[in-house]
């Protein structure tokens, strides 16, 4: 009986030292531009497309290219290998994961945060309720 409790207490540490180190591993801290240049590991950078910059998508390379703003204004040129996602232009947000390759940040992955069907109702409401 003894033997059987103690391998599934070694059993069960185990489990939890991977799962420690797996969660250590797979984490992507939030940053913003300026210190994701100095640092070389990879980040997430959360901001907004800049319109009024060039995005372009090159089917040869499979790759799209645009500009983004963070939240403490800088702006830095995004080069992802990928396709532009489909709701990239309504998009209100942007989340990209990657690390700078020179000045380019070099996107692993591109989430979009489109506005919400929602948006404006509660306010459309209190209007009509006059609150």
């Amino acid at each position: 009986m003894k033997l059987r409790y103690i391998i599934g207490i070694i059993i069960a540490i185990i489990f939890i030292i991977i799962a420690v180190f797996s969660s250590s591993f797979s984490s992507i801290e939030y940053s913003n531009f300026t210190p994701a240049k100095l640092n070389s590991k990879k980040v997430q950078v959360k901001g907004t497309w800049v319109k009024d910059m060039p995005s372009n998508y090159d089917p040869s390379s499979n790759t799209f290219s645009f500009y983004m703003k963070d939240y403490e204004e800088k702006i830095s040129k995004v080069v992802y290998k990928g396709g532009k996602p489909n709701n990239f232009e309504i998009a209100t947000h942007i989340v990209i994961k990657g690390k700078f390759v020179g000045d380019e940040f070099s996107a692993s992955e591109i989430l979009t945060k489109c506005p919400s069907k929602y948006e404006g109702k509660v306010d459309d409401l209190k209007k009509q309720q006059n609150i």
